[in-house]
């Protein structure tokens, strides 16, 4: 675990709320304050039934493409679903869950934990009349899907969750914001976009102006069309990885 003295400085922690402690815990295992501020919720599909049949049927490949997939996807997971397909993993950290639930990963990045390292692997180029299951949340990226498609593959999406925006009261948090503040960490577009929102024009000004840890380049990209003046760029989307980036930044 990176290891460095963070006290005097605030990081703000916007996963989803049941995704956020172990990162907290270990900003605080460091003197840092948490500062708790989920900026994404999420939720069980709106219709489960259809990504149960999904689950159910026979795939070549069943590939999760984050730890959510595999939360609420697993409790659909049929007992007699397609026991000898493949399955792959967007990221470590669904490799991970992926196990402790008592899969084999047989697909996972070695470079570029997203879609892209994953469609660069030799198992998924040749994939022509190939039966491929992508379990996700609604209205997930298209690119994995696609590509396979162009590809050859007859794909599916299993979509097990949905993600909303939570409205939580910011009042005191933007009031307390330069002495509470000190980094703001994001883990997708998506929950960088929900903050903005969240904070409003009132509080444009200081998140703007405050460090943000972003986990990839496409988000990178976005932060600086946002307008954010100082942008940290760690190399997973995993606490490990966040906690080495806010490291390095305090050094």
């Amino acid at each position: 675990m990176a290891d460095c003295d963070l006290r005097g400085y605030g990081v703000l922690v916007t996963r989803a709320a049941h995704q956020s402690e172990q990162l907290a815990r270990m900003i605080e295992a460091c003197e840092g304050r948490a500062v708790r501020l989920p900026a994404i919720e999420i939720l069980p599909s709106r219709d489960p039934a259809e990504a149960q049949r999904l689950l159910a049927s026979r795939w070549d490949w069943i590939i999760f493409v984050s730890p959510n997939a595999v939360r609420f996807g697993l409790r659909l997971l049929a007992e007699h679903g397609s026991a000898d397909a493949g399955i792959g993993a967007v990221g470590a950290s669904t490799a991970r869950h992926l196990k402790q639930a008592g899969f084999n990963v047989d697909l996972i990045p070695d470079r570029g934990y997203d879609s892209e390292g994953l469609l660069s692997l030799p198992e998924l180029n040749q994939v022509d009349g190939l039966k491929i299951l992508i379990v996700r949340g609604e209205g997930g990226r298209a690119l994995l899907g696609d590509t396979l498609q162009a590809r050859g593959a007859k794909v599916r999406y299993a979509e097990v969750y949905r993600r909303e925006r939570p409205d939580p009261h910011t009042e005191s948090l933007l009031a307390g914001w330069s002495e509470n503040v000190q980094l703001v960490t994001t883990t997708s577009r998506e929950i960088l976009q929900n903050l903005v929102e969240i904070v409003g024009e009132t509080g444009w000004s200081k998140l703007s102006q405050t460090p943000l840890v972003v986990i990839s380049e496409r988000m990178e990209l976005e932060a600086h069309r946002l307008g954010f003046s100082t942008i940290i760029r760690a190399s997973g989307a995993d606490d490990r990885s966040l906690m080495e980036a806010i490291c390095h930044w305090v050094e």
